[in-house]
């Protein structure tokens, strides 16, 4: 039976998927928390080099992901750590070229990786999000035009006001 070690095979690497991934994004809100909450003024320079600084912490994040699947390809499917890693990095990123296959034995770490690789991808996206709407909110350029709209998980408040609790 070649589907116990598969699933077993699977179940250990999306816990350590979702292990690293999970830290890495802690770490990032952490970090953003507190340089976001140091006072100072944002102007389009510095939220840029801020976006600029997430972005690239995301991408070694979803690298490091790439390459703890890549180490069990090389162990168990592929002869060199360039084949386990391309590999890796086009079943994460959904590609999926076709060129390099998983012996049938492994067959099913390549979908599932996929599958783990939309999930990551869209948490990072979130998490970007969410930094360049509090980068927004924080602009006082913007104060005017947006007093107007209500935000409150943006402004800090609770995302249910006391008039919905009345409703």
């Amino acid at each position: 039976m070649t589907l116990i070690p598969q699933a077993a095979a699977a179940v250990l690497l999306l816990i350590l998927t979702l292990c690293l991934q999970c830290a890495g994004v802690a770490a990032l809100i952490e970090w953003l928390r507190s340089v976001t909450a140091k006072g100072a003024k944002f102007g389009p320079i510095r939220s840029a080099v801020l976006v600029v600084k997430s972005t690239i912490a995301i991408i070694i994040l979803h690298g490091l992901v790439i390459l703890l699947w890549a180490s069990f390809y090389r162990l168990q499917c592929f002869r060199s750590w360039e084949l386990a890693f391309y590999f890796s990095a086009s079943s994460y990123a959904t590609v999926g070229y076709g060129d390099a296959i998983l012996p049938s034995r492994w067959r099913l770490l390549g979908p599932l990786e996929s599958m783990a690789g939309v999930l990551m991808c869209g948490v990072s996206v979130c998490l970007l999000f969410a930094t360049i709407t509090r980068l927004v909110y924080r602009d006082p350029r913007h104060s005017r035009t947006l007093d107007h709209v209500s935000h409150p998980v943006a402004l800090g408040e609770s995302p249910y006001s006391s008039e919905q609790s009345h409703a």
